[in-house]
């Protein structure tokens, strides 16, 4: 969601903190704004819009100011609005906020009848008004901020700046993530560690409650109920979170494009090569001959790769595997059963739903493992296993390289689970993982096709209204598939079961209404190759996404056809068929005009419900 930097330096800080924002803008943001204090008195620059327009400000309002908060703001309460961006202030505090206070109306209208004076239509204006009520009865910067802590309902990180204190930052969160980073040059607060790392030398992690009061002489910690604790820094080396395009257009192709290299990397840290095996690099807490259920909860895309997972681990490790949004699964009050392993998969490691369902999960009894590329995200830190996905910063708000690095780690604990409860037969897995170490270099065959994409995305691009069918776990990549266009070209999309096809969405078909298909060579092809007859037998606008052996096979007039290699068979083939649905979204919403690193209305990291 919304990007958070707070800087203490020896020299102005506008300069840097805009630099540390452009780093965040991977979150999605709709405003921006600094705050500064120019001799002891705060001050206020803010935008709507990108970050050049902040910039744009900047060059005719400089700030110089040693101390400084900035945000990127992503609208949840009021329109995406100068008035409605970070920071909010008033004469004794500014604030940046990620997340959402649900009982601001109540505190407003308390603050309001006090007589204070409210300027936005946001929820986040309440937590600077509320610290400022407390410090004008006399209180400390310090005891001001754990007394409206205790006041405040929701998920939140929160950086404050008082008039006057030149040499103080007081940051907390409950829900939303937020680092401390220091140097020798100053100290740092920030939504993760790619904002520090230009700066800081060393970071530490806020955990959920904690606060922090941040000076040029260190951090102090406290936790919910402001006790003193430490929190360990851990060397912060820049180089390694250094993103660009490099010779690509976008974010969102340059990621699509690293995607044999990341894949590659995850699967080679799971895999032993040398034997053919699976070896996963951590100790299992559990004895996976006694698991009774897998219970997998994710948001968005994760969610379709642990619908992916579902058929592996049923079929590899003779699981039987529940699976649910975790926005839905968290109110569901299901019953988990003894001896059942909960799996959270999430890019960021800091989705809110996902995190509630963790914790629900852990109530409940359940064994805990978490699919992350964070590994000291706050889902990380409440698990009981991590398996990492090693896929690198994805600056992307589309998930793509996150995505399939999701699904290498999931067939590599599909299979490690089925040896360990002797489903799996030794040589069986060994051609399995063959087919897995095979899959970066076919996806690298697959970008090799990317010029055939380009026609059939201009196709696609003129359509209102598309369908996306498979089979197998080619059903999940369906519905990814539509995903994707939706988010990147905002066209609607909609993914189906291809044997779902008679009961109801047939009615749809017509010569506009562009269907992909995703036909995989696996035990449905010839099923998945009927369907697609039906479409073609009413007319429709089909498109393949197949092997020449399927293409052959359908016998039927094609709109469009993207070639994926003869070789790119069996259970794993969905890995590498992600590549060119991705690559189709990308190049329709290009050939649209639209933003594809930063799509409207949608955020990276969904902190809050």
């Amino acid at each position: 969601m919304c990007g958070i930097v707070g800087i203490i330096g020896t020299a102005p800080v506008a300069g840097k903190i805009v630099e540390s924002l452009k780093r965040l803008e991977y979150r999605g943001y709709d405003s921006a704004g600094i705050a500064t204090l120019e001799n002891g008195r705060l001050t206020r620059v803010r935008a709507s819009g990108k970050l050049k327009n902040l910039e744009e400000k900047l060059a005719t309002t400089p700030l110089s100011g040693a101390i400084g908060i900035g945000h990127t703001r992503w609208a949840t309460h009021g329109r995406p609005t100068e008035n409605n961006a970070h920071p909010h202030a008033n004469d004794r505090v500014a604030v940046v906020h990620n997340g959402i206070i649900e009982n601001f109306r109540e505190l407003r209208a308390e603050l309001t009848a006090k007589g204070h004076v409210f300027s936005s239509e946001t929820d986040s204006e309440a937590v600077a008004h509320l610290v400022a009520d407390a410090l004008r009865t006399g209180a400390t910067p310090e005891k001001a901020v754990a007394a409206a802590l205790k006041r405040l309902k929701g998920a939140f990180a929160l950086v404050f700046l008082f008039e006057g204190e030149n040499d103080l930052l007081i940051g907390a969160r409950r829900g939303s993530p937020l680092a401390v980073g220091r140097s020798d040059e100053g100290a740092y607060l920030g939504s993760d560690a790619l904002a520090l790392a230009p700066f800081a030398t060393s970071i530490a992690y806020l955990d959920e409650g904690d606060w922090v009061t941040l000076t040029r002489e260190g951090a102090r910690f406290h936790d919910a109920s402001d006790a003193l604790v430490e929190r360990r820094f851990q060397p912060l080396t820049a180089g390694s979170f250094l993103v660009d395009k490099g010779n690509y257009r976008h974010f969102m192709a340059k990621e699509i494009h690293e995607q044999p290299e990341v894949v590659g990397r995850t699967l080679a840290h799971y895999l032993d090569l040398a034997e053919g095996v699976v070896r996963l690099p951590f100790e299992l807490t559990f004895d996976p001959r006694t698991l009774s259920r897998v219970t997998i909860s994710a948001c968005g895309t994760a969610y379709y790769a642990g619908l992916v997972a579902r058929y592996w681990l049923e079929r590899f490790a003779g699981l039987s595997v529940e699976i649910d949004i975790a926005s839905e699964f968290r109110y569901r009050e299901a019953p988990l059963p003894e001896n059942g392993l909960t799996i959270l998969v999430s890019q960021s490691g800091e989705t809110a739903d996902t995190l509630a369902a963790l914790r629900y999960a852990r109530e409940q009894g359940q064994h805990i493992l978490s699919i992350v590329n964070v590994e000291t995200s706050t889902i990380a830190r409440e698990s009981d296993t991590v398996a990492q996905t090693l896929a690198g910063p994805e600056i992307g708000v589309a998930s793509t390289k996150a995505f399939t690095c999701q699904l290498a780690v999931f067939a590599c604990l599909a299979l490690a689970l089925g040896r360990a409860r002797g489903v799996l037969g030794k040589e069986r897995e060994r051609e399995l993982v063959a087919e897995l170490v095979a899959a970066p270099g076919q996806m690298a065959q697959a970008l090799a096709h990317e010029a055939q994409i380009e026609p059939v995305a201009r196709d696609v691009a003129r359509a209102s209204s598309v369908l996306y069918l498979g089979r197998g776990p080619a059903f999940p990549l369906a519905l990814e598939g539509a995903l994707k266009l939706k988010e990147l070209s905002y066209i609607h999309a909609e993914g189906y079961a291809a044997g779902e096809l008679k009961h109801g969405p047939i009615a749809l078909i017509d010569f506009a209404m562009p269907v992909i298909v995703l036909a995989p060579p696996d035990a449905s092809l010839e099923k998945t190759v009927s369907n697609l007859q039906e479409v073609a037998a009413r007319g429709g606008h089909l498109i393949l996404i197949g092997s020449p052996c399927a293409r052959d096979a359908a016998a039927a007039e094609l709109a469009g056809f993207i070639e994926m290699p003869e070789s790119v068979a069996g259970p794993f083939a969905v890995i590498v068929y992600a590549v060119p649905a991705q690559l189709l979204a990308y190049h329709v919403a290009t050939f649209m005009g639209k933003d594809v690193d930063q799509p409207r209305n949608l955020a990276k990291s969904v902190t809050v419900e």
